[in-house]
């Protein structure tokens, strides 16, 4: 399993470098996972886009999957979520589970924890975005890296001025 804790708290220490005082940091975070989300889902045209005929782009969509990741775990720093005992995956990969419907399911729970930031449908979102990863092909451990290296990513944007 992954390490919650581990990038939580990487995230926090990324979180620190910006200096955001708004009050309307929690919705601007949905919409960014929402963004996010739908970049991911470009990057893989073969799971929706019936008209087109290009190929996915798993690299890619890992990039942008983690980006996803990142938001998940600000939007539990907003909430205060520690209880990391609790994040599992609810259900085994289905392999009846297309990922057109997976993307939909985490745009509902999205949508969902925008009006309620209950940290049961926190841990109900990402238990289905790791539903989502398995679905794409990547492994925890490819995540927890990919993570990672969007993270350093991310510092050295800001010690850029990013």
């Amino acid at each position: 399993m992954m390490d919650f804790k581990g990038m939580y708290e990487a995230q926090k220490a990324f979180r620190s470098r910006i200096d955001y005082k708004g009050s309307d940091r929690f919705e601007k975070l949905i919409l960014a996972l929402q963004v996010e989300l739908g970049e991911c889902a470009n990057e893989l045209p073969e799971s929706f886009k019936f008209w087109a005929h290009k190929k996915n782009d798993l690299e890619t969509a890992l990039v942008e999957y983690v980006d996803g990741l990142s938001f998940i775990l600000d939007l539990g720093i907003e909430i205060y979520f520690e209880d990391f005992e609790m994040i599992y995956r609810l259900s085994s990969k289905d392999k009846d589970k297309s990922v057109s419907s997976q993307f939909n399911r985490i745009f509902s729970l999205v949508a969902r924890f925008n009006w309620n930031k209950s940290p049961i449908t926190y841990i109900e979102l990402i238990s289905e975005y790791l539903i989502l990863g398995e679905l794409l092909g990547f492994s925890f451990e490819e995540i927890e890296e990919a993570y990672y290296q969007k993270n350093a990513v991310n510092h050295s944007r800001q010690n850029e001025g990013y």
